[in-house]
Order: C-alpha cells, then sequence, then structure tokens
C-alpha cells in the first residue's frame, strides 16, 4: 500500500461519500455530497463521478491509483453489477450500475453490495482484528437492515451475487408488515429505524416520536410502549439469528448500524429468545457475552466497533480485495482462528 491508493464510494439514499485511502482505519481525503435521488439514477451517478475524478487528480506524491469501489444497496447481480429491485433505491431495478459508472470514468470499478463492505472492514479493522476472527456475519440495522458474510477473510456473495439478504428473513409470517421487496414480514420492517418509527405510531398514534433515536431516549427513560417496540426489534434479531446461526455455524455475528445506539434495549429480549429457539446457540453460548477475548467452539453476537465509517472503508477496501484473490471459498472458511 505504500506508493499506491484507492477510491471508495458509500452510496446511501441520503448521502454519497467518497474517500482516498492508503491504509489504516483513516482516509487520505474525504467528499460528502447530496444523494439526488428525485433527480435521477443518471444524476446520482454524475455525481458520484465527479467526486471520483476530484480525488483521482489529487496530488499523493508517488502514490498510483490502483482501483475505485463502489458499496450500494443491493439486491446486485455479480458480477455483472445490476441492481436487481433494490427496496431502498426506488426506480433503480434492472439498472446496470457498473457499465453506468465504467462508461462514464473510462475506467473498471468494484462493485458490491453495502452490507457486504461494511462486513469485510469489520473483519479486517474492527471485531475481526479485534477477536482474530476470520469468519462472521454481520447485520447492519439503519434505514433497512443489511447483511454480509466473511468466510475466510473473503466475501461471501453466493451464485448470483445476492447471498447475504438476512434482512428480508421471514420474522413474522401472520399479518406482518408489508416490505419494500414485495415480500410481508421481513426482519426489516421490524428492526430497522423507519419500522421502529412505524411501530411507534402503530402504537402511540400521533403522540408518537418521530425518530428512532427519539423513541430510544423514551425507552431507556422507561416509557413502557417505547420498551415494548424495542422488545419487538430483539424478538425479530433472534429469530433472524436463529437461521442463521443454525445454518452457518460462524464464530461471530456481528450487529451494527444507528439501532445498535439502542443495544441495551433490545439484547437482553435478543439473547434470551435465542436461548429458546436456537438449537445450536444453546450448544455454543459462552458464559460471558462480551469477554475481552473469544473462546473456541462458542457463538458471540458483539456490536461493531468501526461505526458509520465501516461502508465507505470496505468499499476502499473492496478493489485490493480483488487485486489479493477474489476466491470466495477457500480451505476450511468455518474456522475461527
Amino acid at each position: 500500500m505504500d506508493e499506491m491508493f484507492s477510491i471508495g464510494v458509500d452510496l446511501g439514499g441520503t448521502n454519497l461519500r467518497i474517500a482516498s485511502y492508503a491504509g489504516g482505519v483513516d482516509f487520505l481525503d474525504t467528499i460528502l455530497v447530496p444523494t439526488r435521488l428525485a433527480e435521477g439514477r443518471e444524476r446520482v451517478v454524475r455525481d458520484m463521478c465527479e467526486a471520483i475524478q476530484a480525488l483521482a487528480t489529487k496530488d499523493y506524491g508517488s502514490r498510483r491509483l490502483t482501483g475505485i469501489g463502489i458499496g450500494t444497496p443491493g439486491p446486485l447481480e455479480l458480477p455483472e453489477g445490476i441492481l436487481r429491485n433494490p427496496p431502498n433505491l426506488p426506480g433503480w431495478d434492472g439498472f446496470d450500475l457498473r457499465q453506468a459508472i465504467e462508461s462514464t470514468l473510462g475506467r473498471s470499478v468494484e462493485i458490491d453490495g453495502d452490507a457486504n463492505v461494511a462486513a469485510l472492514a469489520e473483519q479486517k479493522f474492527g471485531a475481526g482484528q479485534t477477536h482474530n476472527v476470520k469468519s462472521l456475519c454481520m447485520l447492519t440495522l439503519g434505514t433497512g437492515v443489511g447483511n454480509g458474510l466473511i468466510l475466510n477473510e473473503h466475501i461471501w456473495h453466493g451464485s448470483t451475487g445476492m447471498g447475504g439478504e438476512g434482512g428480508h428473513i421471514i420474522v413474522q409470517d401472520v399479518d406482518g408488515a408489508a416490505c419494500g421487496c414485495g415480500g410481508f414480514g421481513c426482519l426489516e420492517q421490524y428492526a430497522s429505524a423507519p419500522a421502529i418509527v412505524r411501530m411507534a405510531h402503530e402504537l402511540m398514534g400521533s403522540a408518537a416520536p418521530a425518530t428512532s433515536h427519539d423513541i430510544a431516549l423514551l425507552a431507556a427513560e422507561g416509557d413502557p410502549q417505547c420498551r415494548l417496540i424495542f422488545e419487538k426489534v430483539g424478538h425479530a434479531l433472534a429469530i433472524a439469528l436463529t437461521g442463521l446461526i443454525n445454518t452457518l455455524n460462524l464464530p461471530l455475528y456481528i450487529i451494527g448500524g444507528g439501532v445498535c445506539e439502542a443495544w441495551d434495549l433490545f439484547a437482553p429480549v435478543m439473547f434470551r429468545e435465542l436461548q429458546l429457539r436456537s438449537y445450536v446457540y444453546r450448544l455454543t453460548a459462552p458464559e460471558i457475552l462480551q469477554p475481552t477475548q473469544l473462546e473456541r467452539h462458542k457463538t458471540y453476537i458483539l456490536g461493531a466497533q468501526l461505526g458509520p465509517s465501516a461502508g465507505l472503508l470496505g468499499a476502499c477496501l473492496l478493489p485490493l480485495q480483488q487485486k489479493s484473490g477474489s476466491s470466495q471459498l477457500l480451505e476450511d472458511p468455518l474456522v475461527h482462528q
């Protein structure tokens, strides 16, 4: 990395964040611009490419640009880079994001799901590094619920790039809330920030606070209706994690995103329900839920460490990851080393 730098883009529904990067957890430069979704996807692509060009032409001494990584909401068809009915990017279904960016820039880029790149960053520089874990699963609780899988230090994409859509695990199959994916009762409708606001309005009507943060503050003060909402969040997460833990049997599951500020409100219900629901978790549950050092052959669920920078950092890492080898399933990928 001494003689090179990469550029990463975190495509969010509200903001575009673009950074140049040369190693570690800090950026050389960052650019923040609004995501002008109302002006169309071509406008968003132009804004993104203009910011990339601005960083690509900066003077970083002897460093040369080695690659560009893009983290985007999904589902994303790979390797083509085509968005497929993204719930949080209405009107972008079928959009060939890779082709649009590459034709504007005149060079190739690496594209992946935003939760995938956040999970990659957490494995390299966050909880994965702290606990020496090479395989993990990450859920991000924000505007939606993202999910990234890292197996033996590499993103697991599945056969079409759509592996890791845990936000659309069904957690309520009777009268479940409608989801932007076209389904009903998805985790995203019970553990995202908008879902928390929706549930508050269902319980409290016009007296409901306007943001999930305000609902969490009231819950922390003891408001019974707000506390009930976060108990529902914990319950929904436990159902989704039961499926993930029983299926994947990974050593570490990370939960990140803005909703995690309310960890103490939803985690007790989440852990209690997991003990009741997940056969594998009961067999592998640690005595200390948040230790300084992980035990082998135990299943841990911890908060993310990198905060809101994880997605942008992961996008910067993406072209470097591809250059180091893109094999998705290496020898013994589920071993906690």
